[in-house]
């Protein structure tokens, strides 16, 4: 089992920048692909960033790709979502989660362990 507890969300202007961090207990960390979610209100959660064990694989939806970047730390245990040139439609509870699966998957149901979530608020 593997606990999830994010921070950094906050309120933050339109073109500013926010950083998310994961940090992960539990089972091994390095055996488990991390991914970062996000809900708007009256949206269905949608995959945001995923990130493989070693770090050395990425992938972002495309609503996002050459703004946020993830990466993560395996001896600090915790995942990080650089978020850059924020838009009010980044407005989001955003979730990181974790999967013991081989690949990134942007899929919500292959993920085993859930953060609590943490609000990010862009204002325009």
């Amino acid at each position: 089992q593997v606990q999830l507890v994010e921070s950094g969300g906050g309120l933050v202007q339109a073109g500013g920048s926010l950083r998310l961090s994961c940090a992960a207990s539990g089972r091994t960390f390095s055996n488990i692909v991390m991914g970062w979610f996000r809900q708007a209100p009256g949206k269905e959660r949608e995959f945001v960033a995923g990130i493989s064990w070693s770090g050395r694989s990425t992938y972002y939806a495309d609503s996002v790709k050459g703004r946020f970047t993830i990466s993560r730390d395996n001896a600090k245990n915790t995942v990080y979502l650089e978020m850059n040139s924020l838009k009010p439609e980044d407005t989001a509870v955003y979730y990181c989660a974790g999967t013991p699966k081989m690949t990134i998957t942007t899929s919500s149901n292959r993920y085993e362990y859930w953060g609590q979530g943490t609000q990010v608020t862009v204002s325009s």
